[in-house]
């Protein structure tokens, strides 16, 4: 049975890219680091070990020569969202080069079935990818745990919860969304791979759950109507998970959450022991 074993990874930046390249590296893969002239990541220790190109990724053809010349079978795009219309082109050189599983920037909700802003940003470059007959591999992961202070307004003293905040949400760790890609990628068959999702959830919790660990630090909670000016993108975020659609089972068509869904591909890890809210911010 054979596996995949050479991989290249766009965007390694610090946030996920980069923890994926390092946990890829542990299990023995060749890893392309592939950045932007101007990145600043390529100097991250989670890339020590890695071959590191630079490219811009607007040139189908300098990327296409890169993936030839490090005979790439697998790319992972972690690309931010603000970088995310630059996976066409580079889904363009995977195809002319031959790279047999395209795995897009996901790495949150389920996108499937979206209607409203990234989510159907990210189905587009799905069925691009189908366009192009290069299998995909999707993973939802629900929040990144590292994540929540920023969205809940930490800096500011207190942890504030917009609405109601009962609404349960999947979050999971940035080391165990890496660990989990990487393991998966490294020791299934592409038959399992190809056009597969896997939904995965490190740990179910509320606003109100993580706000009690807060609060056990001493840290004041509360819920208000509007998060602070300059908060936007968290107050949209927040309104989105208040309708219950953080979770990793959130169903697009059906519009409802499947919670059981949510942690369907956590099997696909035997043994592996997932972070906890708590540990990771060290509440």
């Amino acid at each position: 049975m054979s596996f995949y074993t050479s991989f290249a990874v766009a965007g390694a930046g610090p946030t996920i890219g980069g923890r994926i390249v390092k946990a890829l590296l542990e299990r023995g893969a060749s890893v392309v680091a592939l950045a932007r002239p101007s990145s600043t990541s390529i100097s991250s220790t989670l890339l020590e070990g890695a071959k590191i190109v630079t490219a811009d990724y607007a040139d189908v053809k300098a990327v296409a020569s890169i993936l030839r010349e490090h005979k790439v079978e697998v790319l992972i795009s972690a690309l931010a969202y603000g970088a995310l219309t630059s996976q066409s082109t580079i889904a363009d050189a995977a195809k002319e080069a031959g790279v047999k599983l395209f795995v897009p920037s996901e790495f949150g909700l389920p996108t499937e079935g979206g209607k409203g802003g990234h989510l159907v940003i990210k189905s587009q470059f799905a069925d691009y990818l189908k366009s192009l007959g290069i299998p995909s591999l999707r993973f939802y992961t629900g929040m990144f745990v590292e994540f929540i202070p920023q969205f809940t307004g930490v800096d500011t003293g207190k942890f504030l919860v917009l609405g109601k905040g009962d609404a349960s949400f999947s979050t999971t760790a940035l080391d165990d969304v890496a660990g989990f890609t990487a393991h998966v990628l490294t020791s299934l068959p592409p038959a399992k791979l190809h056009d597969a999702t896997f939904r995965i959830e490190g740990e179910r919790t509320s606003f109100n759950k993580v706000g009690a660990l807060y609060a056990s630090k001493n840290i004041p909670v509360e819920h208000v109507a509007s998060l602070p000016e300059g908060y936007v993108k968290q107050t949209l975020l927040q309104g989105f998970f208040e309708q219950g659609r953080g979770s990793s089972g959130w169903d697009n068509y059906a519009d409802k959450d499947i919670p059981e869904n949510a942690h369907s591909g956590n099997a696909a890890w035997p043994g592996h022991q997932w972070k906890s809210v708590k540990e990771v911010l060290e509440l």
